[in-house]
């Protein structure tokens, strides 16, 4: 009986949910969606025997969910029966982790990443993810509006997570900016993303990033920024490619710290201007992270993001004999080749300096990126993480010694929620919350392996690495999506996020902090004395106002006294001419006699 009743309702499940959403490209596993269908397994389930944590507590409880809301958090809960019982002894129970920046599907380079919205979305939940922010990138001239919907139609029917927007400026005008208030006002997009990079495509220049910045901060959204110098790129490349460079290494080499760390300093001067809260993506160097710390300590509103790729992995295999494994690493900005970049960036981001991570995911296979096979500059860039973010974060962070499990939360979801406005409904383990949990298993390890990966991509850039922590159960809106390792993911069963404006974490103190910075007048005597009349200060005659005649003879008189004490040289001797006799001058022939030998 229960099992007939279990077909019924995931069969009823099924019609309903096709009603309402396009039909996913992808076919359905009929296996995978019978083992989701038990009525008490995605409406009642209780985690028993865990400890939960989140940022800025840790706590032995059980969590019973509901309907897919936590709806008790502590010790002996009184649970109605049929509950699905997920034992939690020795694991943490951790809010499911946001990945702040991916690019599933990107129309990118003449080609798209592999990786679409069921994919890409799969495999994050695979790795304790529970909700992507994508990007809404819109070619230059297209409506922002048109491009976010363009991304909604892609996404509502793929994505197996919950997820949300971020809508790229691309390009500046009138329309562009009574779009960002309608996106931030009725569409659920809080966050708009400019390009100091790829110049001639999405490109924007200093006073295209002003009024983005402005027209940002009246809609009370979070500017974001590419941050790279994409002028000195473009030249970088062209005498690269000129001296016959053309290989991957090349990339990285057009793209230097420098390079970065100067946008990152230019966009945190030009968004302070305007008073414009900024959040920093992929921040992939010492020297970019530095500026972002700094800019911090000086009292700007900015944050940085690191993603998995630079707090694993370095740019080191830029330089590989084999151009295909060195191609793979191909992204922007580039990883870079100094080894301590990993620990240094992950030491910032468990101190604060850093906030957020999310992974650039962008896949793209290994005849996708033959593209650039003779011009570097040609080579789709992208590469992997969403799967491997909260591993790579737990080995090199937490089994590191560098953070504690609080701070892994914080810096693999709560930070996300805070800054997105979307906490407590995400990125916390508390009633009334979402039922995004990740049941984390501290002391297992596995090897990273594009063999045994569930990312559509045909290569993995943590290849080989052995990591600590894994979801052994996650949890997408009460639902369970992986269950002891095995994923068991619906196409089309996640949902869009609203982001709503003026997030608490990101304006609560602009206000003030405005009042306090405003310009002020000084109250002062108005001005009585002459004023030139520069239509009449030259004349034929050289007549001149009484204003300008004062500086003439001033000019004169200084003159006069610089050509007295010039001094003119003949050869064999020195003359001083018209000018009276100074100590420590010498003279041949003073008045008297000689002087030879001696200074008058």
């Amino acid at each position: 009986k229960m099992f007939e009743d279990s077909v019924l309702d995931n069969l009823e499940t099924q019609i309903v949910s096709s009603s309402r959403r396009h039909v996913s490209a992808e076919p359905l596993d009929t296996h995978t969606m019978t083992l989701n269908a038990s009525p008490s397994a995605q409406t009642r389930v209780l985690i028993r025997g865990g400890r939960v944590v989140n940022d800025d507590m840790m706590l032995d409880a059980d969590v019973y969910i509901e309907d897919g809301i936590i709806k008790q958090v502590g010790s002996n809960l009184h649970t109605p029966g049929g509950a699905k019982v997920i034992e939690a002894k020795g694991h943490l129970v951790i809010p499911g982790g946001i990945d702040t920046h991916t690019h599933m599907q990107l129309p990118f380079m003449g080609t798209f990443a592999v990786d679409d919205f069921y994919t890409g979305t799969r495999a994050a939940l695979a790795g304790g993810t529970t909700m992507i922010m994508d990007f809404a990138l819109p070619s230059r001239g297209e409506s922002l509006v048109e491009a976010f919907h363009k991304w909604r139609a892609w996404a509502d029917p793929k994505v197996c997570c919950d997820y949300s927007l971020h809508v790229g400026v691309t390009w500046w005008g009138p329309k562009v900016e009574a779009e960002i208030q309608e996106l931030s006002r009725d569409l659920g997009v809080n966050s708009f993303k400019m390009f100091m990079a790829y110049k001639d495509t999405w490109q924007l220049d200093d006073t295209e990033l002003l009024n983005a910045f402005t027209a940002c901060k009246g809609a009370g959204a979070l500017a974001q920024v590419h941050a790279e110098n994409g002028d000195a790129i473009k030249e970088n490349s062209r005498k690269l490619l000129a001296q016959g460079i053309t290989g991957p290494e090349g990339h990285e080499l057009s793209r230097p710290e420098e390079v970065e760390a100067e946008a990152t300093n230019r966009a945190c001067v030009l968004a302070n201007q305007v008073g414009c809260p900024l959040y920093v993506v992929h921040v992939m160097s010492k020297s970019a992270a530095d500026v972002v710390r700094e800019k911090r300590k000086a009292g700007h509103i900015v944050f940085g993001e690191p993603i998995a790729a630079c707090l694993g992995t370095t740019g080191q295999h830029y330089t590989h004999t084999c151009w295909r494994h060195a191609a793979a690493f191909v992204m922007g900005p580039p990883l870079r080749p100094d080894p301590t970049t990993p620990s240094y960036l992950m030491e910032l981001l468990a101190n604060g300096d850093l906030q957020c991570t999310g992974t650039d995911h962008c896949t793209f296979n290994a005849s996708q990126k033959a593209l650039g096979k003779d011009d570097f500059t040609k080579i789709p860039n992208g590469v992997n993480g969403v799967e491997d973010r909260m591993s790579i974060i737990w080995e090199n962070g937490v089994t590191q010694g560098k953070m504690d499990p609080c701070r892994f939360v914080a810096v693999t979801s709560t930070n996300a929620a805070k800054i997105f406005n979307i906490y407590p409904k995400k990125g916390r383990i508390a009633v009334g919350s979402d039922a995004d949990i990740v049941v984390w298993n501290p002391h297992a390890t596995r090897v990273i392996s594009a063999k045994t990966h569930h990312q559509a991509v045909d290569f993995n850039i943590f290849e080989g690495m052995e990591v600590h922590g894994i979801a052994h159960y996650v949890l997408s809106r009460g639902r369970v999506v992986v269950e002891e390792g095995e994923v068991r993911a619906v196409s089309g069963s996640g949902e869009f996020v609203a982001n709503p404006p003026y997030s608490p974490a990101v304006y609560a103190r602009t206000p003030a902090r405005d009042a306090a910075r405003a310009w002020k007048k000084v109250e002062r005597a108005p001005y009585t004395g002459p004023v030139i009349d520069l239509s009449s200060s030259s004349t034929s005659n050289g007549a001149t106002t009484a204003a300008g005649e004062e500086r003439c003879v001033a000019r004169r008189s200084a003159g006069q006294q610089q050509q007295q004490q010039e001094i003119t040289y003949s050869r064999g001797s020195s003359t001083i001419e018209n000018s009276p006799k100074r100590p420590s001058v010498k003279v041949n022939q003073p008045p008297g006699g000689n002087t030879v030998g001696s200074f008058w």
